[in-house]
């Protein structure tokens, strides 16, 4: 089959590789229809490659065909049309029977201390082989995929797979009051949707902060009330834009949807690079301690959200070795809750919204549909924010 595999820094190939299989009585295989290009796939291709091997097969947003089934996946059947999550998980352990699913201690990848494997992210999540392929070896089968209905197209239901549940439970964390204010740092995918289930949960006013002038004019369009960070000159005046539009407090919960990524840093930035350029086994434990991320956007954060407010980090950041203003989250008497999303425990509660009226607009979501054997142009387009990218899908 043809799948995207990683080669080195900024190097994707789509490559001819082995056809999966059942390996355990657990797993099924997955033609896919459509697999999406996600925010995470940058970290992959960009910062977190001390942690990559070549030949790695990418891709954690998948949807497709079931093709074949192990016995032990009672509910499955050949020709079912399922979203696989991107963490994959037993539902059957302590973690995932307490809404855990991404903390799976079936799936945990003890090796390297994390939590539940997942599809197409590294070794230190288990290098299982990603969904940017013609087909999926998807284990822990009896659990993890959600079927869906036939008829609409792939864009109603792929997002299950990462962006929806993430989005979704950002803004759940972030425990905005109906009629609250919130406010999303980063508009990408992820913080472009964060505003659009916030809307629908609820919150009263919803502001979004991002650079990049077509995510900011997709996320005013839907009425969220956008600020373009190249206007300001400092952080400071940005927060007290904000400030001065929520009662001078600031509003109850800020969402920090950029991660470890974010512009601010040019020293972070050279770490992050010089981890990047080590050979393997010398760079690899270089980022996984010494990396310092670039942490403008949660310093930003810190200093927007109210005091005793709520901060939802759904942005993913690597370093161990961070400094952090512990002082001012004490005294602020901040909340912070972050981590991977746990995809099965919010898409029953997702589905709803995916009807016909399509509240949350994913039908017209994706700005590129491109061939899967485009994908080495698609990573190059999103990381450069070239030609309005916001939201990227391939078809093999």
């Amino acid at each position: 089959m043809r799948a995207v595999t990683w080669q080195g820094k900024r190097d994707v190939r789509v490559e001819h590789v082995p056809d999966p299989r059942i390996e355990e009585p657990t797993d099924a295989v997955i033609r896919i229809t459509s697999t999406g290009l996600c925010g995470s796939d940058l970290h992959l291709y960009e910062v977190l490659t001390p942690f990559m091997t070549p030949g790695d097969i990418l891709g954690h947003e998948a949807m497709g065909i079931v093709e074949e089934v192990g016995p032990g996946v009672p509910d499955l059947a050949v020709g079912d049309r399922v979203v696989v999550p991107f963490q994959i998980a037993c539902g059957n352990c302590w973690m995932c029977l307490n809404s855990l699913p991404t903390q799976c201690e079936t799936t945990q990848v003890t090796g390297e201390g994390m939590g539940a494997a997942l599809f197409g992210y590294t070794r230190l999540y288990g290098a299982v082989p990603g969904g940017q392929a013609e087909y999926l070896r998807v284990p822990q089968a009896q659990y993890g995929p959600i079927k869906v209905p036939e008829g609409p197209p792939d864009d109603r239901f792929l997002y299950l797979s990462d962006v929806l549940p993430t989005a979704w439970q950002a803004v759940a964390y972030a425990d905005v009051p109906q009629g609250g204010s919130i406010a999303v740092l980063g508009l990408g995918p992820i913080g472009d949707m964060a505003c659009r289930v916030a809307q629908v949960r609820g919150a009263g006013r919803v502001f979004g902060v991002d650079l990049v002038t077509e995510r900011l004019r997709r996320a005013q369009v839907r009425g969220v009330e956008t600020y373009d960070l190249r206007e300001f000159d400092h952080e400071k005046e940005l927060v007290a834009a904000i400030r001065d539009e929520t009662d001078g407090r600031g509003p109850d919960a800020v969402i920090d949807a950029v991660g470890t990524e974010a512009h601010g840093s040019h020293a972070a930035r050279l770490v992050q690079q010089a981890a990047g350029m080590l050979p393997r086994k010398i760079g690899g434990p270089v980022a996984d301690r010494f990396s310092v991320d670039r942490l403008a956007a949660l310093h930003t954060a810190i200093e927007l959200v109210r005091r005793g407010g709520t901060l939802s980090l759904v942005g993913v950041y690597g370093g161990t070795a961070d400094p952090l203003p512990m002082l001012t989250m004490f005294d602020k008497q901040l909340q912070i809750r972050m981590g991977q999303a746990n995809v099965r425990r919010w898409t029953d509660e997702i589905l709803p919204y995916l009807t016909d009226e399509d509240p949350l607009g994913v039908d017209d979501f994706a700005t590129h549909r491109l061939r899967l054997d485009e994908a080495p142009e698609a990573y190059e387009m999103f990381q450069r924010k070239r030609d309005g990218a916001v939201k990227i899908l391939m078809q093999p």
